[in-house]
């Protein structure tokens, strides 16, 4: 008997495909090879035409090995159609190209990702494409920025690196009133946030990240409806077709394995991620985590997210100064709490400074106005099995440094 109580899950998309190999192994064979053969010349026009579908094309369009991990991502994200790129800037830069032409502009949030920041402010300028940079927690400030020149509003479901949260479904009617497509970056997220649920047209992933889970592997992904997506691989003017951003079929057959054990991950993840903010905001610590009452956007978020998997793996701890920040970072890699490296979703906890690494490409005086300063210690936790130890090892040393 079904449990009408029980509720959609993502988690529950994923582990409902069932992918054959071509010898009946319980993992899909690998697509090793970069062209395929057709029965007969009409075959492979159809192909070209687009009016033959369950042939593949060529590795650069999709393969077999690409299509498995395109369908799972969709269905984690309840979404119709998918495309896997090479990167997670890639598909970024694919989604942009793909919606704006000349003289467009984009509406973003002011704190994401460095390079997708530099992306929109320094390259898309010579296309004469602008963006706006407004507060993305300000929806009337999103919308007295909307002009007829506007095609998109593109947000972070948690931002890189001030966890700030997006208000999806209020930013989604927004985009709806004004006929503009909703793009959503759900890195930081994957399994604890919906978009498509809440009214996201587009949705981005940097594979590299949770999702593959290994830092072995860089990756994207664009998830929307399948117009979209067959508008991107179109042969004749499809962004993701004509900028060639494929992903090798090896490396979609490795995250599509990591992708059945995300939900397990995702949960331990959060789980430790709220143990040490809570612990460590009861000593005086400042800290940045949407799990936390404190936080502006905790509200937002528990009302929005899949609870199942909690409030997300990455924190920020506020040490005020650089110096403290580069202090903190090299002794917890000292105390083998974790690596000093840029990139997060590691089973490894993972450090960085942002505003001297990944957001470095956003000017200072940007910076300083989002409150993003060198003190900043983003730290995106591993899978810890003892996070108790965890949590003494940073106390210990937060109190050599000062901050304790």
């Amino acid at each position: 008997m079904i449990n009408k109580k029980n509720k959609w899950s993502p988690a529950d998309k994923i582990q409902d495909l069932q992918f054959f190999g071509e010898y009946g192994g319980v993992n899909p064979s690998i697509a090793d090879s970069s062209t395929f053969t057709y029965l007969s010349g009409k075959t492979m026009g159809d192909v070209f035409e687009g009016t033959r579908e369950g042939c593949y094309l060529y590795s650069r369009h999709t393969n077999p090995s690409t299509s498995y991990l395109s369908k799972a991502i969709a269905e984690m994200e309840g979404m119709k159609g998918a495309i896997i790129s090479s990167s997670g800037m890639a598909s970024i830069t694919n989604t942009i190209l793909q919606i704006c032409n000349y003289n467009d502009e984009i509406i973003s949030s002011r704190t994401i990702y460095g390079g997708t920041y530099a992306f929109f402010k320094n390259y898309l300028p010579k296309f004469k494409i602008n963006t706006k940079f407004v507060d993305i927690t300000n929806i009337k400030q999103i919308e007295n920025n909307i002009s007829k020149k506007t095609k998109a509003i593109y947000c972070e479901t948690i931002s890189n690196p001030l966890l700030e949260v997006s208000d999806i479904s209020r930013i989604a009617k927004i985009a709806k009133k004004n006929n503009l497509k909703l793009i959503v970056d759900n890195t930081f997220t994957p399994l604890i946030f919906s978009p498509a649920k809440l009214g996201a047209d587009i949705v981005i992933h940097s594979l590299t990240k949770f999702i593959n889970g290994s830092s072995d592997t860089v990756g994207g992904v664009v998830c929307s409806d399948e117009n979209f997506i067959e508008d991107m691989i179109d042969v004749n003017c499809g962004s993701a077709m004509l900028l060639g951003p494929v992903m090798d079929s090896y490396k979609a057959a490795s995250i599509l394995k990591n992708m059945r054990t995300l939900h397990i991950r995702m949960k331990k993840h959060s789980e430790n991620a709220y143990y040490l903010s809570k612990r460590l905001t009861s000593e005086g610590v400042k800290v940045i985590y949407p799990g936390l009452e404190s936080h502006p956007n905790h509200k937002i978020m528990s009302q929005s997210h899949n609870k199942e998997f909690g409030y997300g793996g990455i924190f920020v701890i506020d040490t005020k100064t650089e110096l403290n920040a580069n202090k903190l970072m090299e002794k917890m890699q000292k105390t083998n709490l974790g690596y000093l490296a840029v990139s997060l979703g590691f089973y490894k906890t993972l450090f960085s400074a942002p505003g001297l690494s990944t957001s470095s490409e956003i000017p200072e005086n940007e910076r300083s106005k989002m409150g993003l300063s060198n003190g900043l210690v983003r730290i995106s936790i591993g899978l810890d099995n003892n996070i108790e130890r965890t949590y003494y090892s940073i106390c210990k040393c937060l109190k050599e440094i000062g901050i304790l």
